[in-house]
């Protein structure tokens, strides 16, 4: 590793490196201290005992910390952690206003409702960005195709709603108002703006 890739093993970056931390109390000290402890100490009841063994032998792990991946610009990191971890994703970079909402998103821990309301806001602003420079395209959006909306009669939608069990069937009564309501608003704000602009052409 060069000096840009490597990091010590502190307490900020335990959770990355290829050995277990030592344990600090032992099984009776955690049982005095917390009631119900070790409930789940007999590996029959742990499904997840395998992956929980260190094994590099089987797992092919070969380092004490992994390299770190180059972070080529800014990348935006939960508060909770005290450091962007080794690996992350670069296939959507945050761009525009909406690439500032999701920073600032990241002010607030992700136990706030205000980090995920931001980010959702993020997200459908991207989303209005999208829409509005496909107009400026040879092929626009079609709100009518892209949306599913013909597959409601034509693959049985509303006899799948209301002769199932399906778990979605709460908030089937607002899916039209959040897929449609964008564009009904696009569409009354865009003749509201042709009506003003005939207006004063008039004047």
């Amino acid at each position: 590793m060069n000096e840009n890739t490597s990091t010590s093993t502190t307490e900020l970056d335990r959770p990355y490196v290829a050995d277990k931390p030592a344990v600090r109390e032992t099984d009776d000290e955690l049982r005095a201290r917390i009631p119900g402890w070790g409930a789940d100490l007999d590996p029959a009841d742990r499904p997840a005992v395998p992956r929980e063994r260190y094994a590099p032998e089987v797992t092919g792990a070969h380092w004490e910390f992994p390299d770190r991946q180059p972070e080529p610009y800014p990348r935006e990191r939960s508060i909770e952690h005290g450091m962007l971890t080794p690996v992350f994703g670069t296939v959507a970079p945050l761009h525009g206003v909406s690439g500032a909402i999701r920073r600032y998103a990241y002010r607030y821990s992700e136990g706030r409702a205000a980090h995920w309301l931001l980010l959702i806001a993020g997200d459908r602003v991207d989303s209005f960005g999208a829409h509005v420079k496909s107009l400026a395209t040879l092929h626009p959006d079609n709100p009518v195709t892209e949306t599913g909306v013909l597959s409601e009669v034509r693959r049985h939608g509303w006899s799948s709603r209301v002769r199932s069990r399906r778990v979605d069937r709460s908030h089937t009564w607002i899916d039209p108002i959040l897929v449609a309501g964008p564009w009904v608003a696009t569409g009354v704000v865009a003749v509201m703006l042709a009506r003003k602009a005939v207006a004063l052409a008039r004047r």
